[in-house]
């Protein structure tokens, strides 16, 4: 049986979680017996009902991108049940459905090595927001660190309201929320996006005004310029000629492919998930969950599979999750 815990707690309860004591492929991740942990002082102990996965999980399993102390959960994203919480938690209550990013990617240092492919995780309280109230767990947990990176991605760029974006891979999980986000909320004059041809029509209804199918159209072929180029996928070495004389380049890989880009990291916040609720409510901006899901916790292998092809649309999310006996008493 596979223990997990920093400290000695006496005696707990145990969870299910998906954990990898090794940088490798998919197939070195394991299902194993971890403790349940408790909350610190500014801490929610939250029962995960969903969770999504993102290529930096795949790409910290697969390479040392970061120290690591094994074994890790790996993990980001995720939307659940507040089930308790430490002495200095004032926002949030036991029975709160809340959603978010659990890592904070602003600190210096190792990750922490409890993520979110577990029954149960914690999360300090800064870093999540209540889960809108029309949103399922599902749609809830593919949005976190995608939303947060489309959004810091305009706000490198300082976009301003009547201005045209041109965004490169906008059928992807960060590039199908920036089209919705350019058009509903920042106000874009003008949103034109990149995919390939089975998903034209899809991202024309999240908001695109024009759409470019890559596999037949090239960048030189493209009258338009554009105030900003937004580039999720790490091709700005080429996208740029759609830029404007003055026009920011903002590139979310690292490196930028083109000098000229900018650079957009990642802003993990509650407080942008609060800012966004009223157009997630409204229905404005939706969460896009790959059809091919939602994947069983059982199944977390196969999920990772996919999404390394680099063929979702939008975010592959894994639910449900095993069942629990309540309450939980440390």
């Amino acid at each position: 049986m596979k223990i997990f815990s920093t400290e000695p707690n006496g005696l707990q309860d145990m969870q299910k979680a998906w954990y990898y004591e090794e940088h490798g492929p998919k197939e070195v991740l394991k299902l194993g017996d971890f403790l349940i942990p408790v909350p610190q002082h500014d801490q929610l102990l939250v029962q995960v009902q969903a969770a999504a996965l993102n290529p930096i999980d795949f790409k910290l399993r697969q390479t040392s991108l970061v120290p690591m102390n094994f074994p890790v959960i790996p993990g980001c994203d995720m939307a659940g049940i507040v089930v308790a919480k430490g002495s200095g938690v004032t926002k949030f209550d036991i029975g709160d459905e809340v959603y978010g990013n659990i890592h904070n990617f602003n600190l210096e240092g190792e990750l922490k090595r409890m993520g979110t492919l577990a029954e149960f995780t914690v999360v300090e309280e800064t870093l999540v927001a209540m889960k809108p109230k029309n949103l399922t767990f599902k749609a809830a947990a593919s949005l976190p660190l995608a939303i947060q990176t489309a959004a810091q991605g305009f706000r490198t760029a300082g976009f301003q309201e009547g201005q045209s974006v041109f965004i490169v891979g906008g059928a992807g999980g960060v590039g199908s929320l920036a089209v919705q986000l350019a058009k509903h909320v920042y106000g874009a004059s003008s949103v034109a996006a990149t995919t390939s041809a089975p998903k034209v029509e899809f991202v024309k209804c999240l908001g695109a005004d024009k759409v470019v199918d890559y596999t037949n159209t090239t960048y030189e072929q493209i009258p338009e310029t554009y105030d900003l180029v937004y580039d999720t996928i790490g091709d700005s070495i080429n996208s740029f000629v759609v830029a404007k004389e003055n026009a920011t380049i903002i590139d979310i890989t690292w490196p930028p492919s083109n000098p000229r880009a900018v650079h957009s990291g990642l802003t993990v916040s509650g407080e942008i998930l609060e800012k966004l609720k009223p157009f997630l409510e409204s229905g404005k901006v939706k969460a896009v969950i790959d059809p091919a899901g939602p994947f069983h916790f059982c199944n977390v292998v196969e999920a990772f599979g996919y999404i390394e092809t680099g063929r979702a649309r939008g975010k592959v999310v894994i639910s449900p999750f095993p069942s629990w006996h309540y309450p939980i008493d440390f």
